[in-house]
Protein backbone atom coordinates (compact mmCIF):
# COMPACT_ATOMS: atom_id res chain seq x y z
CA UNK A 1 0.00 0.00 0.00
CA UNK A 2 1.07 3.89 -0.45
CA UNK A 3 0.44 5.96 2.92
CA UNK A 4 0.33 9.24 1.91
CA UNK A 5 1.81 12.06 4.86
CA UNK A 6 1.62 15.66 3.89
CA UNK A 7 0.94 19.61 4.73
CA UNK A 8 -1.73 19.72 2.05
CA UNK A 9 -4.88 20.44 4.27
CA UNK A 10 -8.23 20.48 3.09
CA UNK A 11 -7.11 21.31 -0.39
CA UNK A 12 -6.99 19.54 -3.88
CA UNK A 13 -3.35 19.18 -3.96
CA UNK A 14 -3.75 15.62 -1.83
CA UNK A 15 -6.63 14.42 -3.85
CA UNK A 16 -4.30 15.30 -7.45
CA UNK A 17 -1.23 13.62 -5.51
CA UNK A 18 -3.92 10.74 -5.22
CA UNK A 19 -5.06 10.94 -8.53
CA UNK A 20 -1.48 10.45 -10.10
CA UNK A 21 -0.34 7.65 -8.00
CA UNK A 22 -3.68 5.87 -9.29
CA UNK A 23 -2.67 6.78 -13.09
CA UNK A 24 0.98 4.99 -12.91
CA UNK A 25 -0.39 2.42 -10.78
CA UNK A 26 -4.01 2.11 -11.23
CA UNK A 27 -4.05 -1.27 -8.44
CA UNK A 28 -2.73 0.47 -5.45
CA UNK A 29 -3.93 1.15 -2.28
CA UNK A 30 -3.40 4.74 -1.13
CA UNK A 31 -4.09 5.93 2.47
CA UNK A 32 -3.32 8.60 4.13
CA UNK A 33 -1.18 8.87 7.36
CA UNK A 34 -2.20 13.15 8.06
CA UNK A 35 -2.44 15.44 5.53
CA UNK A 36 -2.95 18.03 8.30
CA UNK A 37 1.30 18.60 8.79
CA UNK A 38 1.61 22.22 10.40
CA UNK A 39 2.56 24.13 6.99
CA UNK A 40 6.29 23.54 6.41
CA UNK A 41 7.03 21.84 9.48
CA UNK A 42 9.48 19.44 8.62
CA UNK A 43 10.63 18.29 11.66
CA UNK A 44 6.78 17.42 13.21
CA UNK A 45 6.47 15.47 9.44
CA UNK A 46 9.56 13.85 10.10
CA UNK A 47 8.05 12.49 13.56
CA UNK A 48 4.58 11.30 12.65
CA UNK A 49 6.62 9.49 9.77
CA UNK A 50 8.73 8.06 12.35
CA UNK A 51 6.67 7.50 15.21
CA UNK A 52 3.77 5.86 12.95
CA UNK A 53 5.77 3.73 10.33
CA UNK A 54 5.68 0.64 12.29
CA UNK A 55 1.63 0.65 12.40
CA UNK A 56 1.78 -0.05 8.53
CA UNK A 57 2.61 -4.03 7.01
CA UNK A 58 6.00 -4.47 5.40
CA UNK A 59 6.13 -2.79 1.92
CA UNK A 60 4.32 0.36 2.44
CA UNK A 61 5.86 2.90 0.25
CA UNK A 62 5.34 6.25 2.53
CA UNK A 63 4.86 8.84 -0.01
CA UNK A 64 5.66 12.02 2.20
CA UNK A 65 5.69 15.43 0.87
CA UNK A 66 6.26 18.38 3.13
CA UNK A 67 8.59 20.57 0.93
CA UNK A 68 9.31 24.17 1.41
CA UNK A 69 11.60 24.05 -0.49
CA UNK A 70 10.27 22.61 -3.51
CA UNK A 71 11.84 23.20 -6.91
CA UNK A 72 14.83 23.78 -5.21
CA UNK A 73 18.78 22.42 -5.22
CA UNK A 74 17.26 19.89 -2.56
CA UNK A 75 17.72 15.91 -4.17
CA UNK A 76 14.23 14.17 -4.52
CA UNK A 77 14.39 11.01 -2.96
CA UNK A 78 13.05 7.57 -3.10
CA UNK A 79 14.67 5.72 -0.28
CA UNK A 80 14.59 1.47 0.24
CA UNK A 81 14.51 0.29 3.63
CA UNK A 82 15.04 -2.92 5.46
CA UNK A 83 10.62 -2.80 5.48
CA UNK A 84 9.61 -0.42 4.06
CA UNK A 85 10.14 2.56 0.78
CA UNK A 86 9.87 6.14 1.59
CA UNK A 87 9.56 8.87 -1.31
CA UNK A 88 10.20 12.54 -0.58
CA UNK A 89 12.67 15.66 -0.51
CA UNK A 90 16.08 15.18 0.82
CA UNK A 91 14.99 18.33 3.68
CA UNK A 92 15.29 15.74 6.84
CA UNK A 93 11.96 14.62 6.26
CA UNK A 94 12.53 11.04 5.35
CA UNK A 95 15.72 10.48 7.40
CA UNK A 96 14.80 10.04 10.92
CA UNK A 97 12.14 7.27 9.92
CA UNK A 98 14.45 5.54 7.30
CA UNK A 99 17.43 5.33 9.52
CA UNK A 100 15.89 4.08 12.05
CA UNK A 101 14.90 1.22 9.95
CA UNK A 102 17.96 0.50 8.12
CA UNK A 103 18.59 2.10 4.95
CA UNK A 104 19.27 -0.56 1.68
CA UNK A 105 19.70 1.86 -0.82
CA UNK A 106 18.57 5.57 -2.05
CA UNK A 107 18.63 7.22 -5.61
CA UNK A 108 17.77 10.54 -6.76
CA UNK A 109 14.61 11.10 -8.98
CA UNK A 110 15.03 13.30 -12.05
CA UNK A 111 12.85 16.68 -11.80
CA UNK A 112 12.92 17.04 -15.50
CA UNK A 113 9.58 18.25 -16.72
CA UNK A 114 8.57 18.54 -13.68
CA UNK A 115 6.51 21.26 -12.22
CA UNK A 116 8.57 23.58 -10.01
CA UNK A 117 6.14 23.98 -7.90
CA UNK A 118 4.38 20.62 -7.37
CA UNK A 119 7.33 18.11 -7.14
CA UNK A 120 4.56 16.51 -5.05
CA UNK A 121 2.63 15.28 -8.43
CA UNK A 122 4.96 14.94 -10.86
CA UNK A 123 8.19 13.01 -9.53
CA UNK A 124 7.06 11.99 -5.84
CA UNK A 125 3.40 10.41 -6.54
CA UNK A 126 5.09 8.99 -9.69
CA UNK A 127 7.93 7.40 -8.06
CA UNK A 128 5.81 5.71 -5.66
CA UNK A 129 3.19 4.26 -7.56
CA UNK A 130 6.29 2.98 -9.85
CA UNK A 131 7.40 1.05 -6.86
CA UNK A 132 3.89 0.21 -6.04
CA UNK A 133 3.61 -1.38 -9.22
CA UNK A 134 7.27 -3.69 -9.00
CA UNK A 135 9.44 -0.91 -10.24
CA UNK A 136 12.81 -1.61 -8.78
CA UNK A 137 14.75 1.88 -7.43
CA UNK A 138 17.54 1.60 -9.66
CA UNK A 139 15.36 2.01 -12.49
CA UNK A 140 13.85 5.06 -11.16
CA UNK A 141 17.03 7.23 -10.78
CA UNK A 142 20.94 7.65 -9.75
CA UNK A 143 22.16 5.83 -6.40
CA UNK A 144 22.90 8.48 -3.88
CA UNK A 145 22.62 9.06 -0.06
CA UNK A 146 20.66 11.32 1.60
CA UNK A 147 22.14 14.96 2.44
CA UNK A 148 20.01 16.22 4.91
CA UNK A 149 20.63 14.03 7.89
CA UNK A 150 18.48 15.40 10.62
CA UNK A 151 17.87 13.89 13.75
CA UNK A 152 15.89 15.04 16.83
CA UNK A 153 17.87 16.39 19.45
CA UNK A 154 18.35 14.27 23.24
CA UNK A 155 21.11 14.80 25.33
CA UNK A 156 21.23 11.59 27.81
CA UNK A 157 23.28 13.06 30.65
CA UNK A 158 21.21 16.40 30.78
CA UNK A 159 18.02 14.58 30.13
CA UNK A 160 17.42 17.66 27.45
CA UNK A 161 15.53 17.26 24.10
CA UNK A 162 13.02 19.04 22.09
CA UNK A 163 9.60 19.65 21.30
CA UNK A 164 8.87 17.61 18.26
CA UNK A 165 5.52 17.80 17.48
CA UNK A 166 2.14 19.79 19.14
CA UNK A 167 -0.82 17.31 18.21
CA UNK A 168 -4.45 18.20 17.74
CA UNK A 169 -5.40 17.79 21.72
CA UNK A 170 -2.48 20.65 22.36
CA UNK A 171 -0.20 17.83 23.66
CA UNK A 172 3.84 19.04 23.72
CA UNK A 173 5.62 15.90 22.43
CA UNK A 174 8.63 15.95 23.14
CA UNK A 175 12.28 13.61 22.37
CA UNK A 176 12.53 12.98 26.08
CA UNK A 177 12.24 9.23 27.42
CA UNK A 178 10.34 8.80 30.70
CA UNK A 179 13.16 7.79 33.57
CA UNK A 180 10.48 5.58 35.89
CA UNK A 181 9.76 9.06 38.06
CA UNK A 182 6.90 10.56 39.59
CA UNK A 183 7.81 14.33 39.47
CA UNK A 184 10.32 15.59 36.80
CA UNK A 185 11.65 19.49 36.68
CA UNK A 186 10.29 21.34 33.75
CA UNK A 187 13.01 23.57 32.46
CA UNK A 188 12.37 25.65 28.99
CA UNK A 189 13.20 29.11 27.59
CA UNK A 190 9.90 31.35 28.50
CA UNK A 191 8.90 29.38 31.52
CA UNK A 192 10.05 29.20 35.14
CA UNK A 193 11.89 25.99 36.33
CA UNK A 194 8.52 24.13 37.35
CA UNK A 195 7.91 20.93 38.98
CA UNK A 196 5.33 18.67 37.33
CA UNK A 197 3.57 15.17 38.47
CA UNK A 198 3.59 12.16 35.98
CA UNK A 199 0.55 10.71 35.33
CA UNK A 200 0.25 7.35 33.93
CA UNK A 201 -3.51 8.26 32.04
CA UNK A 202 -4.86 11.85 31.23
CA UNK A 203 -7.98 11.17 34.03
CA UNK A 204 -5.62 11.26 36.53
CA UNK A 205 -4.80 14.65 36.32
CA UNK A 206 -6.23 17.56 38.15
CA UNK A 207 -8.28 20.46 36.35
CA UNK A 208 -6.18 22.64 34.59
CA UNK A 209 -2.94 20.61 35.97
CA UNK A 210 0.04 20.47 33.71
CA UNK A 211 1.79 17.18 33.58
CA UNK A 212 3.84 14.71 32.50
CA UNK A 213 2.45 11.50 30.48
CA UNK A 214 3.79 8.48 28.22
CA UNK A 215 2.84 8.96 24.91
CA UNK A 216 2.03 6.47 21.83
CA UNK A 217 5.23 6.74 20.87
CA UNK A 218 7.51 5.99 24.26
CA UNK A 219 8.22 9.83 24.65
CA UNK A 220 7.38 11.93 27.81
CA UNK A 221 4.33 14.48 26.74
CA UNK A 222 3.17 17.38 28.08
CA UNK A 223 -0.61 17.62 28.73
CA UNK A 224 -3.57 19.32 30.44
CA UNK A 225 -6.47 17.16 31.09
CA UNK A 226 -9.39 18.36 28.02
CA UNK A 227 -7.41 21.71 27.54
CA UNK A 228 -4.20 22.77 25.79
CA UNK A 229 -0.80 22.39 26.93
CA UNK A 230 1.13 24.04 23.87
CA UNK A 231 -1.42 27.54 25.12
CA UNK A 232 -0.14 26.88 28.68
CA UNK A 233 3.15 26.58 27.93
CA UNK A 234 3.08 28.54 24.97
CA UNK A 235 6.22 26.22 23.58
CA UNK A 236 6.09 24.74 19.71
CA UNK A 237 8.28 22.60 17.61
CA UNK A 238 11.87 22.91 17.86
CA UNK A 239 11.88 24.32 21.00
CA UNK A 240 14.37 23.21 23.63
CA UNK A 241 13.57 21.68 27.32
CA UNK A 242 14.78 19.65 29.74
CA UNK A 243 12.63 17.17 32.36
CA UNK A 244 14.79 15.52 34.87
Amino acid sequence: MIVTLTDFGNSEYSGILKGMVYLVCPKAIVSDLCNCVPRHSVREGAWMLLSAMRSFPKKTVFLAVVDPGVGGARQCLAIRTKNYFFVGPDNGLLYPAASADGIVEAVALPTRGASKTFHGRDVFAKAAGRIECGARLAGLGKKTVAGNRFVFHYDSARREGEVVRIDSFGNVITSVPPAGKNHYLLEAKGLKKTKISFHPAYGEAGENELFAIEGSAGTLELAVKEASAAKKTRLKAGDRLRLY
